[in-house]
Parts: C-alpha cells; structure tokens; sequence
C-alpha cells in the first residue's frame, strides 16, 4: 500500500500550481486518453463551475495540463464501510474527487499525484468548515484504481472502483 504523505507537491517549471478554472484557461489541446475525461473539460468545466462542481487547473502559459474536480455528496449509513460508519448520520457526509486526469503531454512527471495532494488539502481545509468523513472517487479504469491505492485509498464495495480515504486519514498525512 502507498502513503499520502509521499506526494510530491513540485509541479515543475513553468506549470501554475493548481488554480480555479476560468474562461481564459485554454482547454483546446487537452488529451488524456480517456474521451470522457477530455470532453467533460472542454464542455462541462467552466459551465459547472461553483455550480455543481469546482474544477482546478494546473497549466502552462494558459495551456490546461492536469485537472480535477471535487463535489460534495453523501452515501447512504448502510452503504458505508465501517470505518466511516462508526459515530456518522445518515447518510454520511463525503467529497468526491469526480475526474482527476492529466494531458499525455506530461505524463508521469508527478503532476497527477500533486493534483492529488491538492484536492484532499482541499477536503481536509473543508473538514475544518463542515463535517466531511472521508473523499470519494470513482476511479475510471484498472490503472487509475492502482494510482489511487497508492495513495492509501481502499475500495468500496470491495473489487470495485469506487474508492476512498477517510479524512483522518488525510489529516495525519498531510494537515
């Protein structure tokens, strides 16, 4: 199993650290090799925007080159694994992580861990405002599951790719 304490926050030269997304923000080139996440960000990002979803952009000169984007939601008590079960109403307070992806241009540079690492300092900054038990993600296929569990995410149900990180966990990593 991986430890969230190991993300790299270095997002390299040139490249913004994470920000909300804007209009000027171009989004035209960004391909991650997965359709739903390239479409979704170019169509429904910037409409979406403090509407249903935030969205942030690491880029280079405008250039979008890894996003992601948190919402809140809820799961139902019964649904939830013990340890978020334990002293939770019903339904159970969540964050998801919706889409995490990042262009093939830059790849495997660490950018999708620190997207990561920003996301749950997010969630963590959100814990502090309202009762939040743990961050969701529905992760998009066998590699993305992988990255995830890197990370100190479990599945939920078990064998599926719907993952999580209970807060605390996050809170000892990286708070």
């Amino acid at each position: 199993m991986g430890d969230v304490t190991n993300i790299s926050t270095k997002f390299g030269s040139g490249l913004s650290p994470p920000s909300p997304i804007t209009s000027h923000h171009d989004l035209s080139r960004f391909a991650c090799g997965h359709d739903a996440l390239d479409d979704w960000l170019k169509a429904r990002a910037v409409k979406s925007e403090g509407q249903t979803s935030r969205t942030y952009v690491c880029a280079e000169r405008n250039l979008v080159v890894g996003y992601y984007c948190i919402s809140s939601a809820s799961v139902r008590l019964g649904a939830a694994p013990g340890k978020l079960r334990r002293n939770s109403p019903d339904p159970v307070p969540m964050i998801v992580l919706g889409r995490l992806a990042v262009c093939k241009t830059h790849e495997r540079q660490g950018i999708g861990a620190g997207l990561l690492k920003d996301a749950l300092l997010r969630a963590i900054q959100t814990s502090k405002i309202i009762g939040v038990r743990g961050v969701l993600v529905h992760a998009i296929d066998d590699s993305a599951a992988a990255f995830y569990t890197r990370f100190d995410f479990v599945e939920f149900p078990a064998e599926s790719r719907t993952m999580f990180i209970p807060i605390e966990t996050a809170i000892r990593a990286l708070g």
